[in-house]
């Protein structure tokens, strides 16, 4: 009699579970399935994959030399820039070289600037901000005044004169952009360190003996991740603008290496004859940093632990 009547309740059990509690779902099976609904910044995402596609391809996709000098072909009979065309699909500038190889090209150089500068200084970010936050006490109070001085400096003038005394380069505008834009992200990561560290799975872990690298790295780190990732898209444009200024200024990458600021500050002088030098490399700017901004609200929006299983 008890094993008859056993069938029926499994039975019965096997039709009440849910089937969302036959296969619980992680974290980040919950953020990538609310980042995929989100079509905006999933378009920007795809977007910004293909251009970062095209500009590691940019040697077998681009059609010429980004520093090959068309005089013949690549100038009017008044030695002007050419205007789109089928040979040269976005024009030439005021050297005869092809815009779209140069755009390309520049691709490689303004990206890989903007995320190895921002990368740096997110990294700079958590661990002056970490350790000041987890450590606590007198290491807490002089990392934080260390911030407010680096803070209170006119950092544009100082990028100025590092990049003038350094000579430009790219490692040099690597250097002197991540320098001065880690300590906004410091400050946040510090704050939500505070606030982990009081929770009681830390407490636990202490008391077991647990080292406090190894609380740091495998209990805090996990929690401020998605802070980390987001910070790190919306860094992106910042450290875009800002090697485009140097650029604009001729303090950024030397020529005749093609970036996007520079060939803007190459287009003014034909912003009147041929303003599609400056306006294409002015248009890549502006859906780069609108697609980064796009996909750290997005990022944002799928990594709300409030939002934790819902669609």
């Amino acid at each position: 009699m008890q094993h008859s009547s056993a069938l029926p309740t499994t039975q019965l059990n096997s039709q009440v579970i849910p089937a969302s509690a036959e296969r619980p779902t992680t974290w980040w099976a919950d953020v990538l399935r609310r980042f995929w609904v989100q079509r905006l910044a999933l378009a920007a995402a795809l977007l910004l994959l293909a251009m970062m596609l095209l500009a590691l391809l940019a040697p077998w996709v681009a059609p010429y030399d980004p520093i090959e000098q068309f005089r013949d072909t690549g100038l009017s009979a008044l030695g002007e820039p050419v205007s789109p065309n089928a040979t040269f699909w976005l024009g030439t500038d005021g050297l005869g070289r092809d815009l779209t190889s140069r755009l390309l090209y520049g691709a490689r150089i303004s990206l890989g600037i903007a995320i190895t500068a921002n990368s740096i200084s997110i990294l700079l970010a958590l661990l002056i901000g970490g350790i000041a936050g987890f450590a606590g006490g007198k290491t807490d109070f002089f990392l934080m005044r260390f911030v407010d001085l680096v803070i209170s400096m006119p950092t544009f003038f100082l990028s100025l004169l590092l990049v003038v005394i350094l000579r430009p380069g790219i490692w040099v505008v690597i250097l002197v952009v991540s320098l001065f834009s880690w300590t906004g992200p410091a400050r946040v990561f510090r704050s939500q360190i505070l606030q982990v560290k009081q929770l009681d799975f830390i407490q636990a872990a202490r008391s077991v003996g647990t080292a406090e690298h190894r609380i740091f790295v495998r209990h805090l780190l996990p929690h401020i991740l998605p802070m980390v990732i987001i910070y790190l898209a919306l860094g992106i444009p910042n450290t875009i603008f800002a090697e485009a200024a140097l650029s604009f200024l001729g303090l950024g990458v030397p020529p005749p290496a093609p970036s996007w600021g520079a060939m803007i500050q190459n287009g003014m002088d034909y912003y009147r004859a041929a303003p599609w030098i400056a306006f294409f490399p002015g248009l890549a700017i502006m859906l780069t940093v609108v697609c980064f901004n796009q996909l750290a609200s997005g990022l944002r929006e799928a990594m709300d632990p409030t939002r934790r299983g819902r669609s």
